[in-house]
């Protein structure tokens, strides 16, 4: 009986270090799992603040899209102002070779006149020579010598007359090469003016009808121009805008009545409306040509402005045909970027 007893007792002494042991696996499997829990917060923490990150990167890459689209629209303006100096400086250095040239044909006929002067000389102190070695002229040496005297003399007078035409040629030239100077100057500083004062109401104006049209895929920008496909707004070969076509330009007028109060009296602007046509005959219709679709189409466009609230003398409107195409090929595709609208803020100086 005694060694039964002492076997249970060694029993019940091992029984507390399982539970020892017990207790430490569970308060490592605690640890553990706090552990993972905290990663996941720190993780999840980490992956907002990275989609914020990216959202903000985002908002940056559009608003630099927008500012470079505006950009090439500033450029291709400058372009054509500056294709339009370019025209004007070649007349004006035509002009002076011209100039340089009647120069050269007075210089000319100054040195021949000179060299035949010199002849005459030479020939009346021949002919005095002879005569004083005479004791007697006769009728016929006097005339002569005052005949050769009257050419001298008349000779002299148009030399005379060449040299100041010559002078007051020199001086008007050099007069004209100041004035052309000045002229360049003046050109180019009213020329910068011009854009400076209008460009930034220009892109105000393109942000918001870009806003207000965004989505349309037959509405584009081309330079500094709003451009609309002509199916936008028009039924094919007519010039009666479509209810689609009312509410598009509506929206423009809209944009107008927007900026039109922040521009300054002194800027002379106008909304320019140009229409176009693609380069395939008219077999049908009211109209005989192209050319007078294109033209109908921008008045239509420009009376609904009006209606609209764009004031009469802040609008225009011409019609180019099939001139001027944007699309080279022969497509459908082509052909229908080639009718269009054109709406471009302008100066009107």
């Amino acid at each position: 009986m005694a060694r039964t007893i002492r076997g249970r007792n060694n029993g019940l002494e091992i029984w507390p270090g399982y539970v020892d042991a017990l207790s430490t696996l569970l308060m490592v499997t605690i640890f553990v799992l706090l552990v993972f829990v905290l990663a996941e917060a720190f993780l999840s923490v980490a992956l907002s603040s990275r989609n914020k990150t990216i959202g903000a990167l985002r908002s940056e890459i559009a608003q630099l899209s927008q500012v470079l689209a505006l950009q090439k629209a500033k450029t291709a303006s400058l372009q054509d102002e500056l294709s339009s100096m370019a025209a004007l400086m070649k007349a004006t250095k035509t002009r002076e070779a011209a100039l340089m040239a009647a120069n050269s044909t007075l210089s000319s006929a100054n040195a021949a006149l000179n060299a035949k002067t010199a002849t005459l000389g030479a020939a009346v102190a021949a002919a005095g020579g002879k005569l004083a070695g005479q004791v007697k002229l006769n009728a016929q040496e006097i005339a002569t010598v005052s005949l050769l005297n009257q050419q001298i003399a008349a000779l002299r007078l148009q030399l005379a007359t060449i040299a100041a035409a010559l002078d007051a040629a020199q001086k008007k030239d050099q007069e004209e090469h100041v004035q052309i100077a000045d002229l360049g100057k003046q050109l180019n500083e009213a020329l910068a003016r011009k854009v400076q004062s209008l460009e930034q109401y220009r892109s105000e104006f393109f942000g918001v009808l870009r806003q207000a049209l965004a989505g349309q895929k037959d509405i584009k920008v081309v330079g500094d121009r709003f451009v609309f496909e002509s199916a936008v707004l028009f039924p094919s070969d007519s010039a009666q805008l479509s209810a689609t076509g009312k509410a598009e330009i509506a929206k423009v007028a809209q944009a107008i009545e927007t900026i039109a109060p922040k521009i300054p009296a002194k800027i002379n602007w106008v909304l320019s409306v140009t229409g176009y046509a693609d380069k395939e005959a008219i077999t049908g219709g009211p109209y005989k040509d192209n050319f007078d679709l294109s033209a109908a189409r921008a008045l239509s466009v420009l009376h609904l402005l009006i209606a609209d609230g764009v004031p009469k003398s802040r609008v225009v409107a011409a019609g180019f045909g099939a001139d001027h195409p944007i699309a080279s090929g022969d497509t459908p595709k082509d052909l229908a970027q080639n009718r269009r609208i054109e709406f471009r803020l302008t100066s009107a100086d």
